[in-house]
């Protein structure tokens, strides 16, 4: 997949209701089969998962506000952003006085309709723009009394989410996990669904060292679900992203695993270093955030932290209508999948090393690995990256290691690994 063929998918997704439980989640995980053939699973409403219980389904089909002639002032067939997400029925006549309470918006972005949700609180509520509740409180729509209306049902059902297993060589696995539940919001985190997929599709194509584990799952509840049912798995991560926010152009952004020096942290920052020298971030670790936290908590522990590019909280389109198709780009998610493709490329091919010739600089001239003309000033990355492999390589030391130390690309380091295993030089071990 390309940027534009990313940027297609996330539009088609744009639209649908998602929440954390529902109809809206089950359809965009449907339509995600179409790129990697997602497993989707299920744990019923009333179950408890860790210290949580499984909330109702939320069914959602129409909400509104009209004013005394009927005229519908906001109607969440525009965007469904308009109504609280896990919000309850409602169908009354109010004054303004008594609509007030029920309406959210945001005075310092006057033309943004803001996204809240009340998933563990039974309430129903609006979300407007702030230009429009001026105009609401200047008569400019009569002086009521307002029609609201919201369509809604809590059912008992299921939470879904979606879960693809990639064997690999090894049991290890690398846990890729994304949160499905925002409705239409296309940075946080349509762009973390459609860039999940497509590195799923990307590693069904190959043969993996490692084994592969990709997770679509609603925020905080899923994930908690997730853990509850497959405690068993846990000892085989060694690594994991959670990835959000990596459609804008904001430069990319790492928060730290919990032990903030795992082996993922590495591969990441050393990917990072060479693709974007000087123009990432990296944040430690800290218990708010995305789903790494569930992952991270003391109980599991384990080594999952996040790539994103923007920072949640810290944009101003962040949980608003301003968080749109205009906001991502073609070019960033093709630049994102780029980026997670280079990241699993070096999880593929970092592993130790031992030199077969061990004594002394081998004669690499004789076995047409060197430059004829000696003592040059530069004799070419590859070249010092056979000699870096060739002097690190005590079995002791990774190729991921040797670029650290070296500055050597690592992509450049295995290639010059497999040229010195073709001449007897080098052994995995």
């Amino acid at each position: 997949m390309n940027g534009r063929t990313l940027h297609q998918l996330l539009a088609r997704l744009f639209p649908l209701a998602r929440s954390i439980t529902g109809p809206g989640v089950r359809e965009t995980l449907r339509q995600l089969q179409a790129i990697a053939p997602l497993e989707i699973k299920a744990v019923p409403s009333g179950a408890q998962v860790l210290d949580w219980e499984v909330p109702e389904e939320w069914h959602f089909r129409n909400a509104w506000i009209a004013d005394n002639t009927g005229k519908r002032i906001i109607d969440a067939a525009n965007t469904n952003l308009h109504v609280v997400n896990f919000s309850t029925a409602v169908d009354k006549h109010l004054s303004l006085q008594e609509l007030k309470p029920h309406l959210h918006s945001l005075p310092d972005r006057p033309e943004a309709i803001p996204y809240r949700t009340s998933y563990y609180e039974r309430q129903w509520a609006f979300c407007l723009a702030h230009q429009t509740v001026l105009a609401l409180e200047n008569g400019d729509f009569g002086n009521g009394p307002f029609h609201v209306h919201i369509d809604t049902e809590h059912l008992r059902g299921e939470l879904n989410w979606g879960e693809l297993v990639i064997p690999g060589k090894s049991s290890d696995e690398i846990l890729v996990s994304t949160h499905v539940c925002h409705p239409s919001l296309a940075n946080d985190n349509l762009s973390g669904l459609v860039l999940a997929a497509a590195l799923a599709a990307e590693r069904l194509q190959q043969k993996n060292p490692h084994t592969w584990r990709f997770l679509f799952v609603p925020g905080t509840i899923g994930a908690i679900s997730w853990l509850a049912a497959n405690q068993a798995t846990m000892p085989n991560i060694v690594g994991g992203l959670v990835l959000t926010g990596l459609g804008d152009d904001s430069p990319f952004t790492w928060k730290d695993t919990r032990q903030g020096d795992a082996w993922i942290d590495r591969i990441v920052m050393q990917v990072l270093r060479e693709q974007q020298p000087g123009q990432h971030s990296r944040l430690p670790f800290g218990p708010y955030g995305y789903d790494e936290r569930q992952y991270a908590s003391p109980g599991f522990k384990l080594p999952v932290g996040r790539l994103t590019r923007a920072v949640h909280g810290t944009f101003p389109e962040y949980h608003t209508s301003d968080d749109n198709l205009d906001f991502v780009t073609p070019e960033c998610l093709e630049e994102s999948l780029n980026l997670l493709k280079s990241i699993a490329t070096l999880i593929d091919t970092d592993g130790f090393y031992q030199n077969l010739a061990p004594y002394g600089e081998p004669q690499l001239g004789q076995r047409g690995l060197y430059g004829k003309i000696g003592a040059q000033r530069d004799p070419g990355q590859m070249q010092m990256a056979m000699l870096w492999m060739l002097n690190q390589s005590d079995g002791f030391n990774s190729l991921l290691d040797i670029a650290e130390k070296s500055a050597v690309n690592s992509e450049t380091l295995h290639h010059a690994a497999c040229m010195l295993e073709q001449h007897k030089l080098l052994k995995r071990t």
